[in-house]
């Protein structure tokens, strides 16, 4: 396939995480390539969760299980790419909102599509069982810039566990931790003229509440082998590039208990050029974030690629 004007024009691939599933998702491409049907297939045999029926049947509250979810979503995000490289678009550049980052290692080249899937069921397993082990919640605060968050977040660190957990977008950021810190962060937050959004998930993630599976996770990583980037990744941890298989594996066990720095990230995509996002996977919230993130002035397209008809129109638009 031919690139004409666009051809000169960065393109970021982007991989959303939890928050975006839906039940049905994934379904047109699973019934109209082999490709996907493979995907699913490998998934299931990895994870032994009939993923095919979860993402297109549910019930939402199965498939909101993160160990349910994180293979599930990963293989909606592996499809619609399949999808895509099939009609032999490729990026410039890839990076992944928190569980989606695994899909933008596929994407690039670090790790392959069985290895991704392995990676992703264990993170989900060992995800799941910390957050049995301890009680966690999420909070959105809406209006506040990091400083004042970090700042409210330092003052209430004392009555427990609470951290920041994404730094999304200039003023979205959310925090993690015990139940009781993370209530008492956001009436500060509320205190200051901020809008405070319980998050519907079961566990603390990106929070120390989850540290438990921290060696764990790191020596399984270290069995999987990775390759040096194809394309480049800008990371969540760092909000920049790497090329070194043993660093990536690195900052991809660190992610698991640190702040997802997608508003920095989003930032060194436009310090790079890039001028043309597309999220891949389903739902649209990292193509709202950007909304939020990117200037109004600042030369762009956003795509979403989560169903055969808005794949089409992509290929139409970019072609």
């Amino acid at each position: 396939m031919k690139r004409k004007e666009n051809a000169l024009k960065k393109t970021a691939f982007l991989f959303p995480g939890q928050g975006s599933q839906s039940v049905g998702m994934g379904l047109d491409f699973y019934q109209e390539y082999d490709v996907v049907r493979e995907l699913f297939d490998m998934a299931e045999e990895i994870s032994k969760i009939n993923i095919s029926k979860l993402s297109f049947k549910g019930p939402i509250e199965d498939l909101t299980q993160t160990v349910n979810l994180q293979p599930a979503v990963t293989a909606v995000n592996l499809a619609c790419l399949a999808a895509i490289e099939k009609e032999g678009v490729r990026p410039d550049i890839c990076a992944g909102h928190s569980l989606g980052e695994y899909s933008a290692l596929n994407a690039s080249g670090v790790a392959s599509r069985e290895d991704t899937f392995k990676l992703v069921f264990k993170r989900g397993e060992l995800m799941h069982r910390e957050a049995m082990r301890n009680k966690g919640a999420m909070h959105a605060i809406v209006g506040l810039s990091i400083d004042d968050v970090s700042e409210i977040v330092d003052e209430v660190k004392k009555e427990g566990v609470v951290a920041i957990a994404n730094h999304n977008a200039l003023q979205q950021i959310v925090i993690t931790g015990s139940p009781d810190p993370v209530e008492k962060a956001s009436s500060l937050a509320a205190a200051r003229g901020a809008k405070a959004i319980t998050l519907k998930v079961s566990g603390a993630w990106h929070s120390e509440l989850i540290k438990g599976a921290y060696d764990e996770f790191k020596n399984f990583i270290e069995s999987i082998p990775f390759n040096t980037p194809q394309f480049p990744l800008v990371f969540n941890v760092t909000a920049d590039f790497e090329k070194e298989p043993d660093e990536i594996k690195s900052i991809m066990a660190r992610q698991l208990c640190s702040p997802v720095k997608w508003y920095d990230a989003m930032c060194k995509l436009m310090e790079e050029h890039v001028e043309i996002f597309a999220e891949i996977g389903p739902g649209k919230v990292l193509a709202g974030l950007l909304k939020k993130i990117l200037p109004k002035d600042y030369p762009c397209r956003i795509f979403n690629v989560n169903s055969l008809r808005s794949l089409e129109q992509f290929l139409k638009e970019i072609a």
